[in-house]
């Protein structure tokens, strides 16, 4: 298991593990269309009780769990390259690591993150193991589904697809204090440092305008975003 901490994303400190993201060499491709939304079309914000549906409908999502939030998982035997989404996670205390192998050495690793919210992965062909734990179940995300693009999102939900789970525009979080804000807009999921697009840590009103051609959001530590434009 890996040591929590911070480490600088480029010129700004960005919230992941302790020597742990490298860059990946391209990308497979695989990052599409994210499966079934839990954004309204007004607010967006993964929350893992919001699971209010009929027993079939319960069994239904019961079917769409990959693999469990706890464990050491090798990549094409236990889970299958993809994209892979869990949610409502609490308080930093779901940890997960993509590596290259299973020996456990620093040198290993390719990308890793501690979550609270919602995180998407990509795994990818060439991973050779993928470990998580304290996390919530992880479901296939389907490249095909959309969902409805919300138009706010909670400022500590993690991550959200955009399109999909939040809308492009300028969103503005306000009430930000002593830097504990982070926000990053992302190309894909895998979580090297080739895959960050922009981000930062903001002290009081942060303003960030996501486009069309990002994959991906993510928000720790924010107050809640509301878009403006």
């Amino acid at each position: 298991m890996g040591m929590k901490g911070k480490i600088a994303l480029g010129a700004v400190v960005g919230i992941v593990v302790i020597g742990a993201v490298s860059a990946n060499a391209g990308s497979d491709g695989t990052d599409g269309k994210d499966s079934g939304s839990k954004g309204s079309s007004t607010s967006a914000d993964h929350k893992s009780g919001d699971k209010k549906s009929s027993g079939g409908d319960k069994a239904s999502e019961k079917k769409k769990v990959a693999f469990s939030g706890d464990g050491d998982f090798s990549v094409g035997s236990d889970v299958k390259p993809g994209i892979y989404r869990s949610t409502g996670n609490t308080d930093d205390m779901c940890y997960w690591e993509r590596a290259k192998d299973a020996s456990g050495d620093p040198e290993s690793l390719l990308a890793n993150d501690n979550v609270s919210g919602t995180s998407y992965v990509t795994v990818k062909p060439t991973d050779k193991l993928f470990k998580s734990s304290g996390c919530k179940d992880w479901e296939a995300v389907d490249p095909k589904a959309k969902g409805t693009p919300a138009s706010s999102m909670a400022g500590n939900g993690g991550m959200f697809k955009v399109g999909t789970d939040i809308a492009p525009g300028t969103y503005k979080s306000t009430g930000n204090a002593d830097d504990s804000c982070y926000w990053e807009r992302t190309k894909d999921a895998e979580h090297g440092l080739d895959s960050i697009l922009a981000n930062n840590n903001v002290t009081g009103t942060a303003v960030v305008t996501i486009r069309a051609t990002d994959a991906y959001f993510k928000t720790t530590g924010c107050g809640d975003w509301k878009k403006t434009a």
